[in-house]
């Protein structure tokens, strides 16, 4: 894991969180207790604070970005799937986003969501609370089922134990 300052703004992390090795955190970040960056990830406020909630986890070779002053908030049992981009968004709790999905500036998302995978969230979009999104633009489709919201908290918790296990094969140097 490589935290770099960016004008006297240094990553924190909760004792809690695990970032692997091969990811990049750069400026105003926070992790949160239980939080997980995973290889190959990118998370750089150079413009604004970015804060990863409680058992939230940003998979692998995904590009988080708050600049502008706009920030970017995830919420509790956020998953960010593997190579997705969020640029200066708001996402709340128990929420996935899908594998190659792009977030963008200023959308905020509700809690108890879905964006499927490769579904683009256009600017100043906001996702109502319970919704599963798709396409590109990504579109409100209909609302979740409780099996669905289940799942959703059921993969963030897996990814909590997941990194625990990362984390215990190889400490950090």
């Amino acid at each position: 894991m490589s935290g770099r300052a960016f004008e006297g703004h240094r990553p924190e992390l909760d004792p809690s969180a695990w970032v692997a090795p091969g990811a990049e955190l750069v400026g105003r970040i926070r992790l949160a207790a239980g939080s997980s960056v995973w290889y190959g990830a990118v998370l750089r406020a150079d413009g604004a604070d970015l804060v990863v909630g409680p058992r939230s986890n940003v998979q692998d070779g995904c590009v988080v970005h708050a600049d502008l002053g706009a920030g970017v908030a995830l919420g509790e049992h956020v998953t960010v799937g593997h190579r997705a981009v969020l640029h200066n968004c708001t996402v709340g709790d128990r929420v996935l986003v899908g594998m190659g999905a792009v977030v963008l500036n200023r959308a905020r998302i509700g809690s108890d969501v879905i964006i499927g995978a490769g579904a683009v969230v256009a600017e100043d979009v906001e996702v109502p609370s319970g919704s599963l999104v798709l396409g590109v633009p990504g579109r409100v489709r209909r609302e979740l089922t409780d099996e669905e919201r289940a799942r959703v908290l059921d993969n963030a918790r897996s990814y909590v134990e997941l990194a625990r296990r990362h984390a215990a094969e190889a400490p950090p140097p």
